[in-house]
């Protein structure tokens, strides 16, 4: 009984120990990391041109870094691309029309999560401010008389816009010795195109 009280003292005291050093190490809990995905971008602002709307889907990707004191709440930030996504006829057609956006942001969010039971687990939300950044090329035909040719190309002009609105999201992730696996879904709400995207990433635990 001596010995097996011992040795529950002795591993209880190297856990302990452990920890300690781990948090030691890494007192708030910094990490890094990297995700990509899907993105969705969508308007049905007069400034994507004709017809005025505006909905497609691209590569999305992002860099990750934040810290998490506490188990229930942290800081992240992010740059994330949305990708550039357009939409148009041909090109070499006279009534050639379309939008190409481009859409960029970084983002500090505050990080909640739920007090789960189960270990390696975490459901988490997050709510934060994003500087957008949205590059917009419309693209529009010459006009042409009725019963006569146009050779005329299609002509284009640019939009740039930056502006600091709320972003948000929600996600889940499972860590494994240091690496944190998650999914997560993100938006920003802006009348230049709402971006958003569906990720998958990793980011390591220093």
């Amino acid at each position: 009984m001596k010995r097996i009280s011992g040795a529950l003292l002795a591993a209880l005291a190297m856990s302990v120990c452990g920890a300690s050093s781990a948090l030691a190490d890494n007192p708030v809990g910094f990490y890094m990391g990297a995700g990509v995905g899907q993105s969705t971008i969508r308007s049905d602002d007069p400034d994507y041109g004709y017809p005025g709307y505006f909905n497609d889907h691209h590569t999305a990707w992002k860099l990750i870094a934040g810290v998490r004191p506490i188990s229930l709440i942290g800081v992240e930030y992010e740059y994330i691309d949305f990708g550039q996504p357009g939409t148009h006829r041909g090109y070499y057609d006279t009534n050639y029309y379309g939008s190409d956006s481009h859409p960029r942001a970084s983002a500090l969010f505050a990080v909640g999560y739920l007090p789960l039971p189960v270990p390696f687990f975490d459901i988490y939300g997050k709510v934060g401010v994003a500087r957008l950044e949205t590059d917009i090329t419309t693209t529009v035909p010459h006009s042409c008389t009725q019963g006569t040719s146009c050779s005329q190309a299609a002509y284009s002009y640019r939009h740039d816009e930056t502006e600091n609105k709320l972003a948000y999201g929600a996600g889940v992730q499972s860590k494994y010795w240091g690496v944190t696996f998650r999914a997560e879904y993100e938006r920003i709400s802006s009348k230049y195109g709402d971006p958003d995207a569906l990720t998958v990433g990793a980011t390591w635990t220093f």
